[in-house]
């Protein structure tokens, strides 16, 4: 647990810095990942969604109104450099508690040295609440006033969807802000801001070849706070170039020092082994992939994180190609969480063969980047009248709904008609394989689609 009031000179290194004001140089002894944190919303990357200038949640927070909020998302997304920043905006004290360790005890503790702080100097106190999905139910009621009266403002971090998570009561006194993963392009942009930093960062002391920072950003796997630690490895292993240019941070010279790293999931060390993973999987060896599970296993790795890894596999690497891998996947995951371990390790080990044996298809990786594309290209484009609401009185004379066929009044269940705006006409988005149960799909498509020109009318 960690209390820090931003005016006091001795503030743990673990504190959220004063809005705009320095925490590093040369003697500062925290990884990398902890120095680069930022301090401002301007320097957050990512989670432009949510959090850009002239959103709603960051308006309000830079108003300095107190939300209450749930950060849901994967590890390594910036739900705690977020939660850095928000308390930084509202120059308040700043409380931690893991949901792993703390007990009500705990909460309580935190609780009154929030309440006499409000009297004796009016300051607010966020309480930052990792994993707060291991919260029971006991545990999370006793927040509810708190927050509800503003002697907390509380940041939950959750992996998990807090719709099952987190009590109902509870989550309808905070916004809920869903942070996606990192693109690689976002992580490469933080990596070269470590490198580039003269105050918190490497600047002057390191560069990276182009080829070691592709994998560095693929080790990463949308994890700031890993790239930052494989980075940082990086630096302390490579030798000095001739030219006393700095550290050069060749492709041999980082896998050679990620190779000697003993799995740690709590030092964020584990991104080879969960590549490998991942990549034996998508290169059909079940073997490798069994093995793989298993080191994790058997280091402690957290097995929902593995479940996750998989259900993601199943739509982005296998798709409709194995019509019974998302389900396999998704009921390992249930079966974790039903039988839980050692027992589950049946079920894990079940559905990484299935999925490593399935055929291969990233059409749906492709129809979503497409699906993203034809977004941004015609976001705001009306929807064709013959496809809006008919039901509502007046709806006939604007013609809405007018000239529709229902498919099920045609032979296949199937009729060419306009369904894309006008302005995405003939644009596929979804381009099938022909791999495993998807080469049914792509024939129907095909003959349909094929059917439509004929016909001269329009599949989209």
């Amino acid at each position: 647990m960690t209390e820090s009031l931003f005016e006091l000179p001795d503030e743990p290194a673990d504190a959220p810095p004063r809005p705009g004001a320095g925490a590093g140089g040369a003697s500062d002894a925290r990884p990398l990942a902890a120095r680069m944190r930022p301090r401002t919303f301007d320097e957050l990357v990512g989670h432009e969604a949510v959090l850009a200038s002239g959103r709603p949640i960051r308006t309000l927070l830079e108003r300095g109104e107190p939300i209450s909020l749930i950060l849901w998302g994967p590890p390594g997304s910036g739900k705690t450099s977020v939660a850095h920043v928000v308390a930084g905006q509202l120059t308040a004290a700043w409380e931690q508690l893991s949901a792993v360790t703390a007990g009500v005890k705990d909460v309580r503790e935190v609780i009154q040295r929030a309440r006499d702080r409000l009297r004796a100097n009016g300051r607010r106190t966020v309480l930052f609440l990792d994993e707060i999905h291991r919260f029971n139910k006991a545990q999370q009621d006793a927040l509810l006033p708190v927050v509800e009266d503003g002697t907390l403002v509380l940041i939950g971090a959750t992996t998990e969807n807090p719709f099952f998570e987190v009590n109902a009561p509870l989550l309808s006194r905070c916004e809920l802000v869903r942070l996606e993963a990192l693109t690689d392009d976002d992580v490469r942009a933080i990596v070269a801001a470590a490198l580039t930093d003269t105050e918190r960062g490497l600047a002057g002391r390191a560069v990276v070849e182009p080829d070691a920072m592709d994998h560095l950003v693929a080790l990463a796997d949308g994890d700031a706070r890993a790239a930052l630690n494989t980075l940082e490895l990086g630096v302390a292993a490579s030798e000095q170039d001739r030219d006393g240019a700095g550290t050069v941070i060749s492709l041999d010279a980082l896998e050679a020092a990620t190779r000697r790293l003993r799995y740690d999931r709590a030092a964020d060390q584990h991104y080879d082994i969960v590549s490998a993973f991942i990549k034996s999987m998508r290169g059909t060896d079940p073997d490798a992939a069994v093995y793989y599970l298993l080191r994790m296993l058997e280091a402690g790795e957290d097995p929902r994180f593995i479940a996750r890894r998989m259900v993601i596999f199943a739509s982005e690497d296998v798709g409709l190609a194995d019509d019974g891998a998302l389900p396999t996947a998704v009921a390992a995951f249930e079966a974790l969480d039903r039988v839980g371990l050692p027992e589950a390790e049946y079920n894990l080990v079940h559905a990484a063969i299935r999925l490593a044996t399935a055929p291969k298809s990233a059409s749906v990786k492709r129809a979503m980047k497409a699906g993203h594309a034809a977004v941004e290209e015609a976001g705001n484009a009306p929807v064709p009248a013959h496809l809006r609401d008919s039901h509502y009185p007046g709806a006939a004379r604007l013609g809405h709904g007018t000239g529709y066929l229902y498919p099920h009044d045609h032979p296949e269940g199937y009729v060419a008609q306009q369904y894309l705006p006008d302005e995405l006409v003939g644009r596929r988005l979804y381009d099938p394989s022909p791999y495993g149960d998807e080469g049914s799909v792509q024939e129907r498509l095909a003959r349909l689609w094929q059917r439509s020109t004929d016909e001269g009318g329009s599949t989209t």
